[in-house]
């Protein structure tokens, strides 16, 4: 897949901009979904094994390997694999999280991850951050904990596997960035849904098929949702630079704000909606940095 020659100054296409927020969309049901589900009592391992098994048998689908044997090959199986690991540490947390937590705090947290994507991208990738960066993520980290309010009133059981899910979605993330250059994007998007499919795969054992047809149909969205979630984003960068399509993604609180509120009857108190703030104009001042690292190279 060639990489959009784009100058990072550029505006994102309009295209490239409806991709990303549909692909924000999609996830946000994915864990509204979830999230109706765990509730429900169906356990959160064998949830986590339909999403990846349906993304799976989508993949093979839609890329229909049989007529282009050498479509998934592979430079390095164990990055694959491992790569695939760290998206489902990032999913089965997060399921675990959104159990007692509400859908704006888990995306909230989720929101720090590029704090941590670009304080680990030095000693991994070789992507050192300056002070200003580092001030961010600091910023960043201050949000986290207004929203966490540790030692202040009850403590959220979910709040650890929230945080599991980020810190698992920070190292798939600085995996795709080191294997993109040698993997095809064919092989990152199936081997990310077959690792987790094989490792959940004990949980077909405990397997709760829901009465409710609602709660089948949800199930069997699942997959849906991230597969072509994912899918999307890669439409979206095939036609933007990174740096052009940064902010868009920090949209997807809007959407989860608004299935928590209108689905589950929940909107974050105060100290969510400021740790948000703090957490996403953090984001946002590394989005605007790196843009002027770019121009000043």
């Amino acid at each position: 897949m060639p990489l959009t020659s784009r100058s990072s100054q550029e505006p994102a296409p309009l295209a490239a901009v409806l991709y990303l927020l549909a692909a924000g969309f999609l996830f946000s049901c994915l864990d509204a979904s979830a999230k109706y589900l765990v509730v429900s009592g169906i356990p959160t391992a064998f949830i986590s094994w339909m999403r990846f098994i349906e993304h799976t048998l989508l993949v093979l689908i839609f890329f229909r390997p049989w007529s282009n044997p050498g479509i998934f090959k592979v430079r390095s199986i164990p990055l694959q694999f491992l790569r695939g690991l760290c998206l489902f540490g990032s999913t089965y947390f997060n399921f675990h999280a959104l159990q007692t937590m509400q859908l704006g705090e888990t995306i909230t947290i989720t929101f720090a991850a590029p704090m941590v994507i670009a304080a680990l991208a030095g000693p991994l990738l070789g992507e050192w951050a300056g002070w200003r960066r580092w001030a961010a993520i600091i910023v960043a980290f201050i949000g986290v904990l207004i929203i966490a309010r540790p030692g202040f009133g009850s403590f959220n059981p979910g709040l650890p596997y929230s945080i599991a899910a980020m810190l698992s979605y920070s190292f798939y993330v600085l995996l795709t960035r080191r294997m993109a250059a040698t993997e095809s994007p064919e092989s990152l998007i199936f081997f990310s849904a077959l690792a987790p499919a094989i490792l959940t795969s004990p949980a077909i054992m405990q397997a709760v098929i829901p009465e409710s047809p609602f709660q089948i149909a949800l199930l069997l969205m699942l997959g849906f949702f991230g597969g072509l979630g994912h899918y999307l984003i890669i439409l979206a960068y095939r036609r933007a630079t990174t740096a052009a399509l940064a902010p868009y993604p920090f949209l997807q609180i809007i959407w989860m704000l608004a299935f928590g509120y209108f689905i589950f009857d929940q909107f974050p108190d105060i100290y969510t909606l400021c740790g948000a703030a703090i957490v996403i104009g953090s984001g946002l001042y590394i989005v605007h940095r790196e843009r002027q690292l770019r121009t000043h190279n």
